[in-house]
């Protein structure tokens, strides 16, 4: 089924209104697909139809949720538990100690997981921590994980996966060690449980809660943006780390080219460190 330009425009208007991504020409294959479900809920017939409901006035026959239906279904929630494993490996070799030695006084750390999709990566953080209890034992872990979609939220507060999910990363022995299976399906137990919280939230918002975080994790977020916003979600993001903590981003981003707020750590992919104040104006000077 073939989309007219109108409505696909309308559409992405309507997702780079409500989350900030940039529903490219790469993409619309994927709309009708994504839509399918709220077709089939709604009687639809096509895209040019699902605009004619958006547009309706409100007190229509329509659900007022609409709108948020069809954002909730483009979005691309794709995770599973140690994703990118060889870059995830850095952090309990290379990241944490690090911080864990900078923190040493304190003793707590404080980690942020902006795009958490249903909860995997936040639950593979706790995992680390667990699985090294005698090291972090005294210490305070407060892990959030957030993201735009109210559906993913609800899926990673639950806590609890199919058993595809949880095969998705996850050896055998850290699925028994970390899960208890249930009729509902496989379930995170509560050592790791009581390590994280989420909140729905929009990377492109001011945040609403307690910053700077010592380790912020935004990976495969920035790639739905266009480069106007994804300048603008580093300077959230530059607001929310630590200047001596780490952001670490997916496998296939960098900061190089598109902020002066970050400069890339020394010989580790993916992970990248504040600037120094005033080290933007020096680059521009030189």
């Amino acid at each position: 089924m073939d989309v007219s330009e109108a409505s696909f425009q309308i559409i992405a208007d309507l997702l780079e209104a409500r989350t900030g991504q940039h529903l490219t020409e790469s993409r619309r294959w994927r709309v009708n697909s994504a839509l399918a479900g709220i077709f089939r809920q709604h009687g639809i017939s096509n895209i040019d139809q699902l605009v004619c409901l958006l547009a309706a006035p409100p007190g229509g026959p329509e659900s007022p949720d609409l709108s948020q239906e069809v954002v909730e279904a483009l979005l691309n929630n794709e995770t599973y538990f140690f994703r990118d494993k060889p870059t995830f490996d850095q952090l309990p070799g290379e990241i944490l100690p690090e911080l864990a030695q900078r923190r040493r006084d304190a003793r707590r750390l404080s980690i942020w997981s902006a795009g958490c999709s249903t909860g995997q990566e936040v639950y593979s953080l706790a995992m680390l921590f667990t699985e090294q209890a005698e090291r972090w034992q005294g210490w305070t872990i407060d892990i959030l994980g957030t993201d735009v979609s109210h559906r993913a939220i609800n899926a990673a507060r639950s806590g609890c996966y199919s058993q595809f999910e949880v095969q998705r990363g996850l050896g055998v022995t850290q699925m028994l060690r970390h899960f208890d299976e249930t009729p509902r399906g496989w379930q995170v137990r509560d050592d790791v449980r009581r390590m994280v919280r989420f909140n729905q939230h929009n990377m492109l918002a001011a945040f609403p809660g307690r910053i700077p975080f010592d380790l912020v994790l935004c990976r495969n977020v920035l790639l739905y943006f266009d480069r106007s916003t994804r300048g603008e979600a580093f300077g959230r993001l530059a607001g929310a780390v630590m200047p001596d903590g780490f952001l670490m981003l997916g496998a296939g981003e960098t900061v190089v080219g598109q902020t002066d707020r970050f400069v890339p750590t020394a010989r580790r992919a993916s992970f990248f460190e504040p600037a120094a104040p005033g080290a933007a104006a020096l680059r521009k000077i030189a």
